[in-house]
């Protein structure tokens, strides 16, 4: 658990602070969000699933 912590560790100022130009930064501030999304996702569809579950009555 430790190991996926420090990968988890991005300091996104510093990178936007030496980015290179403005296509970096984009691409950092998505990359930033895109984990976030994914999570949203899979619990809407989690909540979906069980919603239909539960007007089929299983």
């Amino acid at each position: 658990m430790y190991i996926i912590s420090l990968l988890q560790q991005v300091d996104v100022a510093e990178k936007i602070k030496t980015a290179p130009d403005g296509s970096y930064q984009i691409g950092v501030i998505i990359g930033s969000f895109i984990p976030f999304v994914i999570l949203v996702g899979i619990a809407y569809w989690m909540y979906n699933r069980a919603k239909k579950r539960d007007e089929n009555g299983y």
